[in-house]
């Protein structure tokens, strides 16, 4: 059973930074897209930012030239730096993958459970 863990979230003050991570364990062949999801109250979830097994990265309109994802795939882990972040950023975050936990068996995309992200003053 492949598992997804963020860590990371908190309450940051407006113009502050944080750290998101996303830790893959289990059964583990190779890990394909990683991407970053938040859903904010009363609003649809949306992608904040993807990246691929090359480390092709894409990012929301909204986040882009503040926010930074990353990987380290030695350790099958994504990070999502925020800097910057604005009271719009507060929202549930959640991380994403597209794994295979070997090579016979089916791409799976699996989800994280999600971290809380508050900016406030």
């Amino acid at each position: 059973q492949v598992q997804l863990v963020e860590s990371g979230g908190g309450l940051v003050q407006p113009g502050g930074s944080l750290r998101l991570s996303c830790a893959a364990s289990g059964s583990i062949f190779i890990i394909y897209n990683m991407n970053w999801y938040r859903q904010a109250p009363g609003k649809q979830r949306e992608l904040v930012a993807t990246i691929d097994s090359s480390g092709i990265t894409n990012y929301a309109g909204a986040v882009k030239g503040r926010f930074t994802i990353s990987r380290d795939n030695a350790k099958n882990t994504v990070f999502l730096q925020m800097n910057s972040l604005k009271p719009e950023d507060t929202a549930v975050y959640s991380c994403n993958a597209d794994i295979k936990a070997s090579i016979v068996t089916p791409l799976q995309n699996v989800w994280g459970q999600g971290t809380q992200v508050t900016v406030s003053s």
